[in-house]
């Protein structure tokens, strides 16, 4: 041991003398070891990123929309497609379907319905456009929204098409600023509603809203979805202008007449389906079974698509942990690059101290002593050289989450890791210079110029 510590210190002199060829020689690991630890930030951030978007779409939902015809393409071909849907009548996604849905299909745990309507908001003066929700009591659970003041809607509520809502907290910050808004009213369109809850707050970036095509529900009102259905708006029914719009669809009538002929075309009483499942390992088997139910409904007519968020998610975490190996592939070539510059290094300071080496051997050193001399030089300057690419890693890491919102998540692993990684690169690319300066033969050496 005493041997070990004073061929060390002797490293430790040798590398005092010629700081600035070390630190330059260390650089090559200082960069390695920061680029790793930065990569494996992003990776990880990127993972967590995924995760919390399965949260918000549910990892164990399966969720189904209406397809809405729009007029594209060639003329003739419309004109032959229609004739052909003519011969088939679907009466669209509608709450027979969910309820089906809740009793026939195994391994259901919930599910909840949605219709969407945009109108206006009115309370003391103040006023702002919304979405109006037609939900269930089972939405606030699948949408993991419970909630937080008052009271769900109750199944008499459901059943009376009762005047009530529940609030958002957007909503209730703008429009209840300073009071308690359980009990209260609130104009929706032409209705006013009693507000019996409040939802929890969910703390979403407006970036992540937008990449999932979902609502800012801190902002939405809903209401049972028999109000809606009665007091709002039912597109299974067919009244007398939607008639009158169809028959007129090849004509202009302005930009009113289009929105409204537009609207006419979606028969589908309801917005979405989401069918929650009691684990996600059902989740594929359920769409499949849902899909071929539905198209039997719909009298063989395809006008619904079913979407697993999970199967879409999976594969958006799988694209992005291959690049995160490409990019950790990468920043691990700078270590590499680092080590063999190490071992140049070290190669130059061998032919450069051969007489050294030689006075050594001379004065009684062993071929283990001039090894562990080199070998303790190199894994010195890794070892430091380690040290600073850790530091300077964790800082690269908070730059690039504050200048680009990258989410970045540092893991004690990651920097053990990294640090590993350059005291090995030390000890395998320093072995070769050690091992060749310990054959030196002592004589020659002596006489070494």
């Amino acid at each position: 041991m005493k041997r070990f510590f004073f061929n060390f210190q002797i490293a430790l002199e040798s590398f005092s003398y010629n700081r600035l060829r070390s630190f330059l020689t260390s650089l090559g690991i200082v960069f390695g070891t920061a680029s790793v630890i930065t990569m494996l930030a992003i990776g990880k951030g990127a993972e967590q990123e995924i995760l919390e978007q399965m949260q918000l779409l549910g990892a164990q939902n399966v969720i189904i929309k209406p397809i809405v015809k729009q007029d594209e393409g060639d003329v003739e071909k419309k004109t032959n497609s229609a004739k052909e849907e003519k011969k088939r009548f679907s009466p669209g996604l509608t709450l027979l379907d969910a309820k089906a849905i809740a009793s026939a299909i195994p391994n259901v745990s919930r599910v909840s319905v949605e219709t969407v309507i945009e109108t206006s908001a009115m309370r003391n003066a103040l006023q702002r456009t919304i979405k109006l929700i037609g939900v269930d009591s089972a939405y606030s659970g699948v949408a993991g929204m419970p909630v937080v003041e008052g009271n769900n809607f109750t199944e008499e509520q459901l059943r009376l098409s009762a005047s009530v809502c529940l609030i958002g907290h957007g909503i209730k910050s703008r429009f209840f600023p300073n009071e308690d808004p359980v009990g209260k009213t609130i104009k929706c369109g032409p209705v006013w509603l009693t507000v019996v809850g409040v939802l929890k707050e969910r703390f979403v970036s407006a970036q992540t809203l937008q990449r999932l095509g979902i609502r800012n529900v801190n902002m939405d009102v809903y209401t049972p979805i028999t109000t809606m259905l009665l007091r709002y708006r039912n597109r299974a029914m067919v009244t007398q202008e939607e008639i009158r719009l169809a028959s007129q669809e090849g004509e202009d009538d302005g930009n009113k007449n289009k929105e409204l002929t537009e609207e006419a075309k979606n028969y589908h009483q309801l917005d979405r389906i989401v069918v929650q499942m009691s684990s996600s390992a059902f989740s594929t088997s359920a769409a499949d079974v849902l899909s071929r139910m539905l198209k039997r409904r719909h009298n063989d007519v395809v006008d619904v698509e079913i979407t697993v968020p999970e199967l879409l998610l999976q594969q958006e975490k799988r694209t992005k942990s291959i690049f995160n190996i490409v990019l950790g592939a990468i920043a691990s070539i700078s270590l590499v690059v680092g080590g063999i510059g190490i071992m140049n290094i070290m190669l130059a300071s061998v032919m450069e101290r051969i007489r050294e080496i030689g006075v050594r051997l001379a004065l009684g050193a062993t071929p283990r002593d001039i090894t562990m001399q080199f070998l303790s030089e190199s894994v010195t300057i890794s070892v430091l050289g380690g040290i600073a690419g850790v530091i300077l890693g964790v800082i690269g890491s908070f730059v690039i989450e504050r200048l680009t919102d990258i989410t970045t998540i540092i893991s004690l692993w990651s920097a053990v890791l990294s640090f590993a990684v350059s005291l090995a690169v030390g000890l395998i690319f320093g072995f070769i210079p050690a091992r060749k300066a310990a054959q030196q033969d002592p004589v020659v050496s002596l006489r070494y110029e």
